[in-house]
C-alpha cells in the first residue's frame, strides 16, 4: 500500500492526484508497538520477590555513651531526662562528640524518644541538630506493636 496514490482514469482527463492520507500503515504500527510494550512492561517492571518481617521492635541495648532525647506533647526537649533548649542542642551535641574522641570511646548513638502526640516539626528540630553536629547514627524509640488495642 501507497501512503499517496496518483490515479489516472483517461487519456484526455487531466491527471488528478489523490492527496488524502492513508492511515492504515499508521495504525498497523502503533498497534505493532502497543502490543510490544504490553509484552515488555512486566518483565521490566519486575520486583524481587521477598517475606518482608513483621514490625517487631527489637531491644535497645543501652551503653553509657548513648544519648537519649525525649521530647513531651508540649514539644518540652530533655536530654537524658534533663530539660534543654532547643537552641543549645546543637552545641551539647558537638561537646559530646568531642568527648568522645578525645576519650577514645565509641561515638554516642541518639535515641529520640517523642511522644505520639508532639508534632514531627519538634522532632525534625531535634533531628536537624543532630545533623548539623555531625551525629553519626540516630534511632527511634518506640513502644512493642500491640495488635490488640
Amino acid at each position: 500500500m501507497a501512503a499517496l496514490n496518483a490515479q489516472t482514469s483517461g487519456e484526455h482527463e487531466e491527471d488528478e492526484l489523490n492527496s488524502t492520507i492513508n492511515v492504515v500503515p499508521l495504525v498497523d504500527i502503533m498497534l505493532v508497538m502497543l502490543i510490544i510494550f504490553l509484552v515488555t512492561i512486566p518483565v521490566i517492571v519486575h520486583t524481587v520477590p521477598l517475606t518482608l518481617p513483621n514490625a517487631i521492635n527489637i531491644p535497645t541495648q543501652t551503653k553509657p555513651e548513648n544519648i537519649v532525647i525525649s521530647v513531651d506533647k508540649n514539644e518540652n526537649v530533655y536530654w537524658n531526662n534533663e530539660p534543654v533548649q532547643y537552641s543549645d542542642l546543637r552545641g551539647r551535641f558537638e561537646q559530646a562528640l568531642l568527648r568522645s574522641v578525645h576519650s577514645g570511646t565509641p561515638l554516642p548513638e541518639v535515641h529520640i524518644r517523642g511522644d505520639r502526640s508532639v508534632r514531627f516539626q519538634a522532632l525534625g528540630r531535634v533531628i536537624l541538630a543532630c545533623q548539623q553536629a555531625g551525629v553519626p547514627k540516630v534511632g527511634f524509640i518506640t513502644e512493642p506493636r500491640n495488635d490488640t488495642q
